[in-house]
């Protein structure tokens, strides 16, 4: 709560200097439906809703007008168990800063310094020279939490060639989406979804094996494993009574393997600053990391938190978060019930509209319930039986409502099982650009997260420059072991990538695409009072490329996640897809270099003398100031696709560009594949040529935004688009035309994936496991 109004502190300020920003340009917005958006959202535990938060509507330029419509308007969807009944009769189930100047003075001048000539062999490590950025905390309730059981989930190789589980983003550390699964479905049918009602008719259904309802807006990626798929979303799907879908929620969902059937859900309510932390209506968009019986995801609230990934399934709750308290249902002073409740609380009883509303809220009170007064007319403990327990709840007053809240057992089935929480925001000062995103990976008992410390409203104020960007925790307790800023305060907007781990030329490494569009590689461990040990870093825009806010320059940040096969490592940039298409770039890494291994050195002319030039923000060289970029002798670039003429006419067509991506490259054998947001997908020779030049096979317009990646598996490769299409292609360079282009009746942000035989494919407001019948 300290952190949220220090936060507001600094929005005030920041709205009042950048106002002129914030007003001028067409901001960070995701694609929202109007229907979508829910004026029911409710806030953190200071039972303020996000709402009644004076969070200023124009930031990004959406009016306020636009937040009052209700989740209610969209199509009604059908229930779990009403999806897996009818679909069993037609499928049979498979069993298996400042205003910017052209110098920028004022940026920032952290950063290690380059030496002019520097040595082509490999540097020696550097040491970071950066004093903690904040203080290093443990999470105070998580000391005494078990180990997550080591197993075949921490190697890479075994995953990939078993072919079963696909446990994190990518399947493993190493991120690369090609698991080793046979007999996968290579065409399907989803049947036809009535848009008033959601029904599902399934007579021309083919190799569905299950689907069931998400949110409105999905971009999580789903997880398998164990028994159970996961998959981030928003609350519209609406699971729990006592959140009914028009409250806007980041959800978590749990579903069965093999039935769909719904298992459980993490709710995260929204957080009261608003759109600036956490914007309406996207939910969880990253996908939880998953090793036996223990789940690690990012919140939308800024949290690191580990879960019990058998939910209260198995009758206990587990961890040392225990009591955790869940609100049931809000009462409006507005309405006329509201007067008469508060004073029958006060005389020690519930009236009926109270009782009926709990029932209503799924908490239905047996017989009568004991009323204490905690402080007059503001607080009440209640202890009830429902559902045949005993269950301990609690009235507060605050702000426009009485908000009734329960203390979460293992008696709730449906909800979460919370074994320790880290919140990112309160104990690190971390303030993330719209949303907190990060798909966290481990090694060993480390855990690795990027924190999303980025931009105010304005898109010019960084509030927390000494927040750290990266963090290492112990995976079993929660405590931060170290922190990283390198980025610091040349963040240009959000930092949305999530960390890779592998090891490369002998020595574990944890790489990071920060929010400056440089990527950075730290040994794996776990640090020396409190900082990593930074081995490499590199700058993935050209250095006369320049920031410009809403999307209108040529420099990027990295969305994407870095990749790692056979010893390289291999990126995209990007921006936040509401920037719209432009200029990107593709590369490919040697790792095992050190220092600064950029394809260029930013150096300014003064007489005969080359003087480099720290790190800045917006643009690292600017030439008419008498600046210039000289290729770099420890340059570790293999090679860089930014455009390759394809039909040998001398000229580069748009299909012959690498534009801006959001995606992850998927990589088999000698055949790298990557989509860009400008729809086009490309096939390319990950080794390059001879000469570090790109060897591009073939470029396929998909006529719509890619903002997901590529599946490789069992010979073909699958990616999906925002028109809903799944184009499905033969592996190999000659086959640069899709077999199949299915629609999946609404819009894929997210990347299929295949595990147990199983192909699973979130739509943005279902979820699908496809799979031909088991014979």
């Amino acid at each position: 709560m300290n952190s949220e109004i220090k936060t507001w502190c600094m929005l005030t300020l920041a709205v009042i200097c950048g106002s002129f920003a914030a007003t001028s340009m067409s901001g960070c917005r995701k694609p929202v439906d109007p229907a979508d958006v829910s004026s029911n959202a409710t806030a953190d535990d200071s039972n303020l809703t996000a709402a009644e938060t004076p969070v200023a509507a124009a930031d990004d330029n959406q009016p306020a007008a636009d937040m009052t419509l209700k989740a209610a308007d969209t199509p009604a969807e059908p229930k779990p168990a009403e999806v897996a009944k009818a679909v069993a009769p037609a499928v049979p189930a498979v069993e298996s800063a400042p205003p910017a100047t052209s110098t920028e003075v004022a940026e920032s001048t952290e950063g290690m310094k380059l030496a002019a000539a520097a040595e082509a062999k490999p540097a020696p490590a550097a040491e970071s020279k950066e004093e903690p950025a904040v203080k290093v905390a443990a999470a105070p309730a998580a000391a005494k939490t078990a180990a997550a059981p080591a197993g075949k989930s921490d190697d890479p190789a075994a995953v990939l060639e078993a072919g079963g589980d696909w446990p994190q983003w990518a399947g493993t550390r190493l991120r690369n989406n090609t698991p080793n699964v046979k007999g996968i479905a290579k065409a399907w049918n989803i049947g036809k979804f009535d848009r008033r009602t959601g029904e599902w008719d399934g007579t021309n259904a083919e190799n569905i094996k299950w689907f069931a309802p998400l949110g409105s807006q999905t971009y999580g990626n789903p997880v398998v494993a164990g028994g159970r798929v996961y998959c981030g979303t928003n609350n519209s799907g609406g699971y729990l009574k006592r959140y009914p879908s028009g409250v806007d929620l980041g959800c978590l969902l749990c579903f069965d393997e093999e039935t769909g059937e719904f298992l459980w859900q993490h709710s995260s309510e929204k957080l009261i600053t608003g759109r600036v932390h956490d914007w309406p209506l996207q939910g969880i968009c990253c996908a939880p990391l998953v090793e036996g019986d223990r789940l690690w995801f990012v919140t939308s609230r800024g949290e690191v938190r580990c879960l019990d990934t058998k939910g209260f399934h198995d009758g206990s709750d587990d961890g040392e978060v225990k009591g955790e308290r869940g609100r049931v249902a809000d009462l409006p002073v507005a309405k006329p019930e509201f007067k008469e409740a508060v004073a029958g609380l006060d005389k020690g009883e519930l009236t009926k509209a109270l009782i009926d509303l709990l029932a209503e809220y799924g908490e239905p009170i047996e017989g009568t319930a004991e009323v204490k007064t905690v402080a007059e007319g503001k607080k009440w403990s209640i202890k009830a039986t429902i559902d045949g327990a005993a269950r301990d709840l609690e009235a507060v007053v605050a702000g426009p409502r009485l908000s009734v809240f329960k203390t979460i057992t293992a008696d709730d089935k449906e909800e979460a099982d919370v074994l320790w929480v880290y919140n990112m925001m309160e104990n690190l000062d971390t303030s993330q650009h719209n949303m907190c995103s990060c798909s966290v990976t481990s090694y060993g008992d480390l855990l690795f997260v990027n924190t999303s410390n980025g931009v105010d409203e304005s898109h010019i104020v960084l509030p927390s420059p000494d927040a750290p960007s990266f963090i290492c925790m112990n995976k079993n307790t929660g405590e931060v072991l170290w922190t990283d800023k390198s980025p610091g305060t040349n963040i240009v907007h959000g930092q949305w990538s999530s960390p890779t781990v592998a090891e490369l030329g002998g020595v574990v490494q944890a790489i990071f695409a920060g929010g400056d569009g440089w990527v950075y590689s730290f040994k794996a461990d776990q640090g020396a009072d409190g900082k990593p040990e930074l081995l490499w870093r590199f700058d993935a825009n050209p250095k006369t490329s320049k920031w410009i806010l809403g999307g209108a320059g040529t420099r990027n940040n990295i969305i994407a996640t870095p990749v790692v096969h056979d010893g390289l490592v291999y990126v995209a940039v990007g921006q936040d897809p509401e920037h719209g298409e432009g200029q990107g770039h593709l590369w490919c890494i040697d790792p095992t270099k050190r220092g600064d291994i950029s394809s260029e050195l930013a150096m300014k002319i003064e007489g005969d003398k080359r003087v480099p030039i720290p790190h800045r923000r917006l643009q690292a060289v600017i030439e008419e100031d008498g600046e210039v970029a000289i290729d770099n002798p420890n340059s570790g670039v293999v090679w860089h696709y930014a455009s390759f003429d394809q039909n040998g006419d001398g000229e580069i067509d748009f299909e012959e560009e690498m534009h801006r991506s959001c995606g992850t490259v998927a990589i088999q054998g000698d055949l790298l594949y990557v989509a860009d947001f400008s729809g086009m997908l490309h096939c390319l020779d990950p080794k390059g040529s001879k000469d570090g030049e790109p060897i591009v096979h073939f470029t396929y317009d998909m006529l719509a935004q890619a903002w997901g990646s590529p599946l490789i598996a069992d010979g073909y490769v699958y990616i999906g688009d925002e028109d809903g299409d799944v184009a499905i292609f033969e592996l190999g360079k000659e086959n640069n035309e899709p077999i199949e282009e299915i629609n999946m009746g609404t819009s894929v942000y997210s990347t299929p994936i295949a595990a147990n035989g199983v192909i699973y494919i979130s739509t943005k407001d279902k979820l699908f496991a496809i799979a031909p019948p088991k014979e």
